[in-house]
């Protein structure tokens, strides 16, 4: 799980730790290759996470939608012949991170409707973070519906393809939002509790391993290798 391929913020800034130096993610996904693995989408992992298919693959993805991941990671996926997902928030193209604004988190711009089309005709998967971005559990169950399944449609529309990967904004959720990304057509969602996927995993409740800035690479290849971080979500 990444959110933003950059430079980051100054010091003191509120989560600058959730952007990566470009270098450093480029370095996290050669070393993958050279290790023998396969960076995918939801997508294309969903086979293997469900037990379908075997093979050495990890899956990629990209919280929020973000302008610096279409210019820093995208070129990265593709030389590597990789493919991964970014959700996006539906009603914020060419807009920003309002959502982050009373956190103190600087402003930076997510893709254009263009920039997501050149994304998927990369090879690689666009999900929906919901409409707005907002906290699930806070809404009416109405609202929480319309902001998961309205989402799928317009950035289907927007898109001219099938939406089938949903995330949980801020991984924020109960049972109650599976049921309704399952209604909404999706096939499989995403939190942002630690661990690695495995087949008896809700295909709605996936967790996923957080890459942040101070991830060094020796860590990040024990938490994309090895079921440490399983050992860390299970009571």
């Amino acid at each position: 799980m990444y959110h933003q391929i950059g430079d980051p913020n100054p010091r003191g800034t509120p989560f600058r730790g959730l952007t990566v130096h470009p270098d450093k993610f480029a370095r996290q996904m050669r070393w993958m290759r050279r290790l023998g693995y396969r960076g995918l989408s939801m997508r294309d992992v969903m086979p293997y996470v469900r037990g379908e298919r075997q093979g050495k693959v990890f899956g990629i993805t990209f919280d929020d939608g973000y302008r610096n991941v279409h210019r820093n990671a995208m070129p990265v996926l593709s030389e590597l012949g990789f493919t991964a997902t970014n959700y996006l928030v539906a009603r914020q193209f060419d807009g920003g991170n309002i959502w982050d604004q009373h956190k103190g988190i600087p402003f930076s711009a997510l893709m254009t409707v263009a920039e997501m089309r050149e994304w998927a005709q990369a090879g690689n998967e666009v999900g929906s973070h919901t409409l707005d971005h907002v906290n699930l559990p806070d809404m009416t169950p109405e609202e929480a519906r319309r902001q998961i399944a309205e989402s799928k449609n317009e950035l289907e529309q927007a898109l001219g393809a099938p939406v089938t990967a949903f995330c949980y904004p801020y991984g924020h959720q109960g049972p109650e939002h599976r049921v309704m990304a399952r209604e909404a057509g999706y096939d499989n969602a995403t939190l942002t509790q630690r661990g690695l996927a495995a087949a008896s995993d809700d295909p709605f409740g996936l967790p996923r391993v957080t890459v942040a800035r101070s991830t060094n690479i020796v860590r990040f290849l024990q938490m994309c290798l090895t079921r440490y971080e399983d050992s860390r979500r299970r009571p």
